[in-house]
């Protein structure tokens, strides 16, 4: 309150001595401003900074893989949710029509079946990312846009997680019948008289799919966590995203 009234005085004098009601607004408002800039210089350490963002992606992390590795976790939800590969259209299209729909719909089934399978493994190659990640960087992201942690795990990580996740996909698709049905299926299509043979890599499209859903729940917490007050669960995290 002292504060408040040393800047209201000093204020004051700038404005000059206009007696009304607009001029004691405009200097309660311009007074609240610089208490609140002077606020912002004290926010936090690089340090916090740093502890803040491994903590805020760690939990976004995993509460995504937790979403989206229960059942109907990629299947039902219509945002990450795997459908055919957009170039096998075609091959979609023509065995539905030659009365193959359970098949294909099969296909899908079991595509965000093993990407479910697979997001319960990644969260570990996911936070062991987390851990490299500098002061610096971490400063850099507090200060960035609401998806800047989010994009700065997609940039340096989704190479290497592409390298580790395809065999975990492989093995899931093999678990529950995926690469059996697409097979199958490729098999049927290929046998049509007339049409061009296709048979699109399976394993690395559902790679890249899961991988896509992954960040965008990943995307989705750390969002919730800048603007939600409620979803700051730490003292730290209140501090550093509270500012």
């Amino acid at each position: 309150m002292a504060k408040f009234l040393v800047l209201t005085m000093l204020l004051f004098s700038v404005y000059g001595c206009k007696s009304n009601a607009q001029f004691f607004d405009k200097l309660k408002k311009d007074a609240e401003k610089i208490i609140k800039k002077k606020d912002i210089t004290k926010a936090f350490s690089k340090d916090e900074a740093a502890r803040a963002i491994k903590e805020a992606l760690s939990k976004g992390i995993s509460k995504g893989s937790d979403l989206v590795s229960k059942v109907d976790g990629y299947y039902k939800n219509p945002e990450i949710k795997i459908p055919f590969p957009k170039e096998a259209k075609t091959v979609e299209s023509t065995l539905r029509k030659v009365g193959m729909g359970k098949k294909v719909d099969k296909a899908v089934e079991t595509m965000n079946r093993a990407a479910e399978d697979a997001a319960k493994k990644a969260k570990d190659v996911f936070l062991s990312s987390i851990k490299k990640m500098t002061v610096s960087d971490a400063v850099g992201i507090v200060k960035g846009k609401n998806d800047a942690a989010t994009r700065y795990l997609e940039k340096n990580t989704t190479s290497k997680l592409t390298s580790e996740f395809r065999p975990i996909i492989e093995k899931s698709l093999r678990k529950v019948d995926g690469t059996k049905h697409w097979n199958a299926m490729m098999t049927a299509y290929n046998k049509i008289p007339l049409v061009d043979k296709i048979n699109p890599d399976l394993t690395a499209y559902v790679t890249e799919k899961a991988l896509y859903g992954l960040f965008v729940m990943i995307e989705k917490e750390e969002k919730n966590i800048r603007k939600n007050p409620l979803a700051r669960s730490t003292d730290l995290l209140k501090k550093v995203f509270g500012n």
